[in-house]
């Protein structure tokens, strides 16, 4: 028995409306809003780190990031007051609190009166003092509580300190921050409150104070919305707003006002500061508004397109090279900086048209070379900056994270084979995530919103509800794609049943169950009075719970379809019921149908989900949190439970997975969260039964019950998906198609490497050639210079020896000028000294007497000085003396008070006394009297407690018709949406009455025009029949033509079997050539051998006529019987030649029958060249042939498809035709109801038009016809034409050859 470990996994959405909603802390790490925490987002690894709000907060409403990256301040809206939290990006601890201090009561006086802390307030340092600007720090309220002055300043409660709280929210505390700005040095906060006081206050937030504070805006109806520092300044702060632009800058402890205070009254939108002294907003006119020194100097209007569109501007972030625009309908405009003074528009991107939605933030990498924005349907998109390789127009917005719901998220479920979840929101799209990979796997978008959704536990189906009807859908690889559809309208909840063959459908009040794959209604459940709002299968699929807003709950068996079980509380508006994993009770903890247990609950319980194991219970509220509950419960147990910030708005789902790791929250601000979940106490439970919560605050009801063990199920996840055959034909045809092309492909660009490669070796020849001519040439020039180069050296070593001696002459003049100089300059020099030496002494003189003067005036000062201290010696001792006998008398007049005082006393005693007795006298009279009150009293309190009981019960009717109301309310909005459906259906009818009226008035104005026109066609006719028959005398001819083509291609093909004959011929010639040419090669090497061994024994005649003749025996005598078998020996013949040489070359005797194996061997040898040429012409005869026939077999398909499509086209002609002879027919019949008898040639004219019409259809048949024909006689060429194709492939491939 414990409370399950809950911790944020991962979290799906973006918190919209926040001011500066997305920040970068490093080139891929991301911090933005989602529900109530701010997420820190690591784009690579995609992976989430959460910053959860305090216990107080309701909202965060505006985010700023220091410039040092270090640290973020989230501003936070609560019931008590508005608040701003700064948190350590390194820890993510929070470091502090800076609670906002009421409005002064100055502040409704001048704007731009600033209240002041003063640093050495006792309020400052949080010792809980109050403060009043105009008394000494001892006068201060000793209370605790915040005093209001005016005039004066009220010190923030600060986050280290205690007792500067006034116990409670004042009400004049404002409730929300609608800006944020860190300074430039990080150590300032500027944050902006809510009206109706605007208050500007400026914090040093590591002290926890309010340096200064004023009111920006006194004007009611206007709004200010955004404030930002200087950031070259951190003492300038500038605010904006509707009809609102000011300066401040902070100046002797105040914020003071400066620019102009006449800037025109616009709506501004934002602005951000460019450089020191200028400032650029935008306003809702499209305006750009450029400031120096709080004054407007230049205004432009920002436009987009061709046409000039204007668009208004949301956000404004500068950079280094200018700002960047973040306007409506998805437009980004760059301007950069063309001088000091000037900028000019330079790019503009959109985003894609699904997404054409305002920007309202953005933020910059600190390498500016990634922008991310954010949109107001709360997506997020990056794009890059700061690649130079890649062109300007394919830079595109890409999605940042993942696509997010940007409504209230109304269904969602999860499956058993699969780690997916699916959602539906008013946005009107479906969505599957994968809480594994953190993604999302599936996006589709309805023309109408879903109301609810259930997953099939094998995760291939999903089940969604509309307005109209219940559809069962298939998840596809890509799609989501409808293939079942029921007719339950409006369904709000929909459950697949554990198994997957069932599920169950709401329509109002009435459960439908159907079989998951007949789709047959197998059962109506009946029995409620109100709407359903919650379904729930027992394990075994055997019951079904169901809660309805009437406060009933129902146990309804499936198989028998009858209500086994029944809890009717009509006090309480259930929204949420669990059936319990035993299986076999129904519990909320109710027993035998009667409640056993109440757990009431501080705030609304929205939605209750119990593990599968039994052993956790989860809740979630209306504030968006979610609760883990100690579960089981104990006999007297009064629902302890731990709390988790996740969401900021109710909670509209829950839900856990199969295997009860992880938990699953949606909400009605389109967030989707993840949250780990474990068991703390891992040993298993044994079955116990365990019940629903039910509580009469949370409006809330479940069905509860315990598991068999707390064992964590091990499941490993299916990966099949569904895949439409179609889709698969379509792919695989593709596949097929782009094989064949690669093939082709390729041995087209072998063909063209082997042509380059010819190419290019002829280049290098002639490229070498010129290189070698222009080598020489060089070669002759550098000779030429060479010669050139030694004639001028020796030029230059005589103008050196000539410059040499002209500069010894010139070195003898100058060394005799400047000796002269030298002696003058020497004589100068004992002159000027001498007058030195006597200066010195003058001075020395000097110097001694004013020393002497010195000496006497220190002392006749110190003379005069010791007289006067004297004096004042004096007079001191006289005051003291003085003070002496004061102290004297002082404490002679004190001994005379106390006397007095004591007398006093003793008077005072004696009176107090006698008054005490009488006043005893009075209590013992008063008693009896109290003990008659105390008996009213009592009488009065059971009185009261009645009434309390009375009102409490009138309090849950009041609740309960509320949800009522609440439900009826939907219910007149849905009618009105439908009666507004149908009146614009009907408007869409009467719009077609009026245009057929309009036609037919526009019809019989053109009966007139078709008149002359049947009388200008009749003379068109025959020119065109002529036409015809003349297109058909030439098609006769081109057939003839086409028929010789044919036989001069037979003709053809002929002739290039003939040359291929002729060609292998040849080639077996060069065989036979070449295999001669080795053998003789071989005899040659062998006889050489042969002959250099007989010359070994050249000294010996009688081995050496041995030898000789041996090689007469060798060479000569079957020189005959050889040269006949080598006119067809092959390279076989020669390798065996070549061997039999080698043995004779050992020294062994060749007999006469190593020639005849010779013979054998060669004849062999021709026998296997011949056959292996045979199978290679076969081979090659094979290839051509398939080759061929893929070709001819893919024509025919071209063919095919031609005669197919010329068909459908004669197919359209005709019944186009058709149609226009029944228009005019029907012309005809109204003409004729319209004017009655016409007359004779009227009667002509529409037979005339008959006419023209079966004509037309008689020259579209011809015209048909003469296309089939046509295309019968290319799929006859093309049947013919693989021959060419085959003939050029050969000759292509006789180089190769």
């Amino acid at each position: 028995m414990s409370i399950a470990a809950v911790a944020h996994k991962h979290a799906f959405g973006l918190k919209a409306d926040v001011r500066g909603n997305i920040h970068w802390l490093d080139d891929s790490t991301a911090v933005y809003p989602c529900g109530s925490n701010t997420v820190i987002y690591h784009a690579e690894a995609r992976t989430q780190k959460f910053i959860p709000v305090q216990d107080t907060c309701d909202a965060i409403t505006a985010m700023a990031l220091a410039p040092n990256k270090r640290f973020i301040a989230i501003a936070e809206r609560g019931e008590l007051g508005a608040s701003i939290v700064v948190y350590d990006l390194m820890t993510l601890r929070k470091r502090k609190v800076l609670v906002v201090p009421p409005s002064p009561a100055g502040s409704t006086g001048m704007a731009g009166h600033a209240s002041q802390v003063p640093p050495s307030s006792e309020a400052s340092r949080g010792l809980g003092g109050g403060v009043n600007s105009g008394l000494p720090p001892d006068s201060a309220n000793p209370s605790g509580n915040l005093g209001g002055m005016a005039g004066g300043s009220v010190a923030p409660a600060s986050s280290t300190g205690g007792g500067g709280n006034a116990g409670g929210a004042n009400s004049d505390t404002p409730k929300e921050i609608v800006s944020l700005c860190f300074s430039a040095d990080s150590k300032y906060i500027a944050s902006l409150t809510c009206g109706p006081d605007w208050m500007l206050h400026n914090w040093s937030w590591e002290k926890a104070k309010v340096i200064a504070s004023v009111r920006t805006n006194n004007v009611a109806g206007y709004t200010v919305h955004q404030v930002a520092f200087n950031p070259w300044d951190a003492s300038q702060v500038s605010v904006i707003g509707n009809g609102v632009f000011k300066c401040y800058r902070y100046m002797e402890g105040s914020m003071r006002q400066f620019g102009s205070t006449k800037v025109e009254a616009k709506a501004y939108i934002t602005h951000c500061w460019l450089t020191e002294s200028r400032i650029l907003a935008s306003s809702t006119d499209g305006h750009l508004i450029l400031f120096e020194g709080g004054e407007p100097k230049v205004d432009v209007i920002n436009t987009h397109g061709p046409s000039g569109l204007h668009r208004d501007v949301f956000a404004i972030l500068p950079y280094t090279r200018g700002f960047i625009c973040g306007c409506q309908a998805g437009v980004l405009t760059i301007y950069d900086k063309t001088d000091e003074a000037s900028y000019r528009k330079s790019r503009e991107y959109v985003l894609p048209e699904d997404q054409a939605v305002d920007i309202t933030n953005m933020a910059l990498t600190p390498n500016e070379e990634v922008l991310l924005v954010s949109l107001r349907n709360a997506q997020m998109y990056s794009m890059a900056l700061g690649v130079s390789e890649v062109k300007m127009e394919d830079v595109r917005f890409e999605l940042f994270g993942q696509p997010f719901h940007y409504g209230q998220v109304t269904g969602m479920d999860t499956c058993v084979r699969k780690p997916l979840i699916v959602t539906c929101s008013s946005d009107k799209s479906v969505r599957v995530w994968n809480y594994q990979d953190a993604t999302s796997e599936l996006v589709k978008f309805f023309a109408e919103e879903a109301s609810s959704v259930a997953f099939h536990p094998s995760g291939l189906y999903i089940l969604v509800g509309f307005s109209d009807k219940l559809r069962l859908m298939n998840l596809l690889i890509d799609d989501i794609r409808t293939f079942r559809e029921f007719a339950v309208r409006g369904c709000r909840e929909c459950r697949f049943s554990n198994g997957g063959q069932y599920f169950a459908a709401v329509h109002g009040n009435v459960i439908l169950v159907y079989n998951t794959w007949t789709f047959e209604c197998i059962g109506t459940l009946k029995g409620h009075n109100g709407k359903v709002r919650s379904l729930s299968w027992s394990p075994d699929d055997a019951r079904l719970v169901s809660a309805g807003m009437e406060g009933a709950i129902y146990e309804w068996n499936v198989r028998e379809m009858r209500r086994d079980g029944e809890n009717i509380l009509k006090s309480c508006s259930y929204t949420c019921a669990v059936a319990a994993t035993e299986g076999k009770s129904i519990y909320a903890e109710v027993a035998e149908s009667q409640v056993t247990r109440e757990i009431h609950s501080n705030i609304v319980l929205t939605q209750v989900v119990l593990s599968h194991s039994g052993r956790m219970l989860f809740a979630a509220t209306t504030s968006g949190s979610i609760r883990s509950i100690k579960f089981p419960f104990a006999v007297a147990d009064t629902g302890e439970f731990q709390e988790h910030h996740g969401h900021a708005g109710p909670v509209t789902r829950l839900r856990v997975s199969f295997d009860d790791q992880f938990l699953f929250s949606a909400s009605e601000d389109g967030s989707v969260i993840v949250w780990k979940v474990s068991d703390k106490e891992q040993a298993s439970s044994t079955s116990r039964t365990a019940g629903a919560l039910g509580a009469h605050l949370a409006a809330t009801a479940m069905l509860g019950g315990s598991g068999p063990n707390g064992a964590k199920r091990e499941i490993v996840y299916a990966d099949e998906i569904l895949v439409t055959k179609s889709d698969l034909e379509d792919k695989t045809q593709t596949m097929a198609e782009l094989r064949a092309r690669v093939e082709e492909l390729k041995m087209e660009n072998e063909y063209q490497l082997r042509l380059k490669d010819m190419n290019f070796n002829e280049k290098i020849k002639e490229t070498t050639e010129k290189y070698q001519e222009e080598i020489e040439g060089l070669k002759i020039t550098c000779s030429v210079l060479k010669a050139d180069k030694e004639k001028e050296e020796v030029r230059h070593e005589e103008e050196m020896a000539e410059e040499h001696q002209r500069h010894a002459q010139n070195m003898e003049e100058m060394e005799t000028s400047h000796s002269t100089k030298l002696m003058s300059e020497y004589e100068k020099y004992q002159e000027l000294q001498a007058k030195t030496a006597q200066l010195e002494d003058s001075w020395a003189t000097q110097l001694d007497e004013l020393q002497q003067q010195k000496q006497r005036t220190l002392q006749e000062f110190t003379s005069q000085y010791e007289s006067l201290l004297r004096a004042k010696q004096a007079d001191i001792d006289r005051l003291q003396e003085e003070m002496r006998q004061q102290i004297k008398e002082f404490e002679e007049t004190n001994r005379e008070t106390e006397e007095d005082a004591d007398q006093e006393i003793i008077q005072l005693k004696h009176k107090y006394e006698k008054k005490l007795r009488e006043e005893r006298e009075v209590g013992l009279r008063l008693k009896g009297e109290n003990g008659i009150m105390k008996k009213k009293f009592n009488t009065l309190n059971s009185e009261i407690e009645a009434h309390k009981g009375e009102i409490q019960k009138m309090l849950l009717e009041e609740k309960k018709l509320h949800s009522i109301i609440k439900s009826l309310e939907k219910d007149i909005a849905g009618l009105k949406k439908e009666i507004q459906e149908r009146d614009e259906t009907i408007q869409d009818k009467e719009k077609r009455i009026y245009d057929l009226k309009k036609k037919n008035q526009e019809l019989e104005k053109f009966k007139f025009v078709l008149d002359y026109k049947i009388k200008e066609l009749k003379k068109q006719i025959e020119p065109r029949e002529q036409d015809i028959m003349s297109m058909s005398e030439q098609i006769k001819n081109m057939d003839e033509e086409l028929s010789s083509y044919n036989k001069s291609n037979t003709n053809l093909d002929l002739m290039i079997s003939d040359l291929k004959l002729k060609l292998r011929a040849a080639e077996k010639q060069v065989q036979v050539e070449k295999s001669k040419v080795k053998y003789f090669n071989a005899m040659v090497k062998r006889f050489k051998a042969d002959l250099n061994e007989c010359a070994s024994h050249i000294q010996d005649p009688k081995p050496l006529k041995q030898k000789v003749r041996e090689l007469y025996q060798t060479y000569c005598k079957n020189l005959v019987n050889i040269e006949a078998p080598t006119e067809n020996v092959s390279a076989t013949t020669a390798g065996a030649a070549a061997a039999a040489a080698a043995g004779a070359q050992k020294g062994g005797p060749t007999p006469l029958g190593d020639a005849d194996k010779l013979a054998t061997a060669s004849d062999d040898a021709l026998a296997a060249t011949s056959m292996l040429a045979e199978s290679d012409r076969q081979a090659e005869q094979i290839r051509q042939r398939l080759y061929l026939e893929r070709t001819i077999a893919g024509l025919r398909k071209a063919v095919s498809k031609d005669q197919v499509r010329h068909k459908a086209d004669h197919v359209k002609i005709m019944q186009e035709n058709v149609v226009l002879i029944r228009e005019i027919n029907q012309l005809r019949k109204e003409i004729q109801l319209r004017t009655g008898k016409r007359s004779t040639a009227e009667e002509e004219s529409d037979a005339v038009a008959a006419t023209l019409a079966a004509n037309q259809v008689v020259a579209a048949a011809k015209e048909a016809s003469a296309r089939s024909a046509a295309g019968g006689m290319a799929s006859d060429g093309l049947a013919t034409g693989p021959a060419p194709a085959a003939r050029t492939s050969q000759v292509e491939r006789l180089p190769a050859i």
